[in-house]
């Protein structure tokens, strides 16, 4: 042990071996003691010790950072790319639950899907809103790129749908919360279906919300979506009776609170405020935090061929999607789309969405929940959910690449309370069941927002 003068004070110094070798002496190499000096030693195991943090931080941000994925590009296909069709019948009814689903199960038995065939599914119908239909061709390109999206392996635990044991969903009564995100982004749809915005002006939902895979349903030739609004139609007013100086009714807005608001102003229009006028305003102003909708309507629906009847056979539960296509851009932020190779994989493993059941009427309820079981393109989760629920945005929650921004993106959507064939022997059991947003339908999905492919490369 020897001494040595560093920034000024004398330190310890350690001894250690080197190995002293000339082109002459590699065979006998000589060994010496050297001295190196603690403080040179200590800042070398310092930086060495930061970089080894530093490493295991990355890895950590990694596992909650957005996955980046060069998707497929989706493109109309031949010179009859789109061609016209004759205008649906509208004649389906809404199906309360869908049974004889091919599930995870069911589809693990079934053979690869070739190219052609994958061309076939996700060319789609279109029908505008003056009832005229058409039907688009598309071809995939770039498939073999997409290497990283391998098949999961899946947990063998189930679980029923529907509401058991205590109910964990919330509902968001209030309009103060309710309009605001990542809440304002669900939509109601007339059909009796939820919805999520995935842009200005276009919405995601499920395809068995339109079209029952052998015609679209009664009422899609008028369909209409509801954005919850943040202020009362009635607050809008001037000085008149009630309120109602400049806040005109639309014709055809019969949602649950302006119906109320014709039963409270029959006979009740006392400028004073006194008896019945007052006890009308207070019933007013106490409801008043409730939400209400704001109605728009559809300039067109667009619908994957894969989800018809007889067209993908097992994989019909894959294609339970659809985008609507909006009259009019709401003033309210939309959810991006997002892919993840596995939601069970995640840190937290647990999905959110928001939709309208039909068991809280008016109401947006909320919830969470882990996923019990998952396959490329289909999600088993634990969520409590009733009918009305259906075609709700699934989302998680993730950093975005290259900052500390957490940011929500759609991952799935929620087809709802299926019975599922589980061996394929006509043996069902009934689960939560949603579609994921797969490279594949990320491409589709962004080609119809944005009618550009070249825009939708990047997921």
């Amino acid at each position: 042990m020897v001494s040595c003068l560093c920034n000024g004070k004398t330190k310890n110094t350690l001894r250690i071996w080197h190995i002293h070798q000339t082109d002459a002496s590699r065979a006998r190499p000589n060994l010496t003691m050297g001295p190196i000096t603690l403080c040179v030693l200590l800042p070398v195991t310092v930086l060495a010790l930061v970089v080894a943090v530093a490493a295991e931080e990355n890895a950590v941000d990694d596992e909650y950072t957005w996955p980046q994925w060069k998707v497929p590009l989706v493109k109309k296909k031949g010179k009859r790319r789109t061609v016209p069709l004759s205008s649906p019948n509208f004649s389906a009814h809404p199906q309360p639950e869908l049974s004889g689903t091919c599930g995870i199960e069911c589809q693990r038995r079934l053979p690869a899907t070739s190219l052609d065939a994958l061309e076939q599914f996700l060319s789609y119908e279109t029908v505008y809103e003056n009832g005229t239909r058409t039907y688009t061709s598309v071809s995939v390109q770039g498939l073999n790129e997409v290497t990283a999206w391998s098949k999961n392996i899946s947990s063998s635990s189930r679980q029923k749908r529907e509401v058991y044991g205590t109910d964990t969903r919330f509902t968001i009564s209030d309009k103060q919360f309710s309009t605001k995100y990542p809440f304002s982004t669900s939509v109601k749809i007339s059909t009796g279906c939820s919805g999520v915005l995935v842009s200005p002006k276009h919405v995601l939902t499920a395809a068995h919300c339109i079209h029952d895979g052998k015609d679209y349903l009664n009422g899609v030739q008028k369909l209409r979506v509801g954005i919850l609004k943040e202020k009362s139609r009635r607050g809008k007013g001037g000085k008149g009776r009630g309120g109602r100086g400049k806040g005109k009714r639309r014709k055809g807005d019969t949602d649950k609170e302006e119906v109320q608001e014709k039963e409270e102003n029959k006979g009740k229009g006392d400028r004073n405020g006194k008896g019945k006028g007052r006890k009308s305003r207070s019933r007013r102003s106490a409801e008043s935090g409730k939400p209400s909708f704001r109605w728009t309507g559809v300039k067109k629906t667009q619908v994957p061929k894969g989800w018809f009847k007889g067209v993908s056979d097992g994989l019909t539960a894959d294609y339970d999607y659809a985008v609507l296509e909006l009259k009019k851009a709401p003033k309210v932020k939309h959810m991006d789309l997002g892919v993840v190779p596995s939601v069970k994989k995640l840190p937290a493993g647990r999905i959110h969405f928001s939709g309208f059941d039909d068991d809280r009427p008016g109401n947006l309820v909320y919830r969470f929940c882990s996923v019990s079981e998952e396959s490329n393109d289909l999600l088993y989760q634990y969520c409590d959910a009733k009918p009305g629920s259906s075609g709700s945005g699934i989302y998680i929650r993730l950093k975005e690449p290259g900052k500390k921004k957490w940011k929500r993106k759609i991952i799935g959507v929620f087809s709802g309370h299926q019975w599922v064939d589980v061996n394929g022997n006509g043996m069902q059991q009934d689960y939560n069941v949603a579609v994921r947003i797969t490279p594949l339908k990320y491409a589709q999905i962004c080609y119809w927002v944005h009618g550009d492919s070249s825009e939708c490369q990047v997921a």
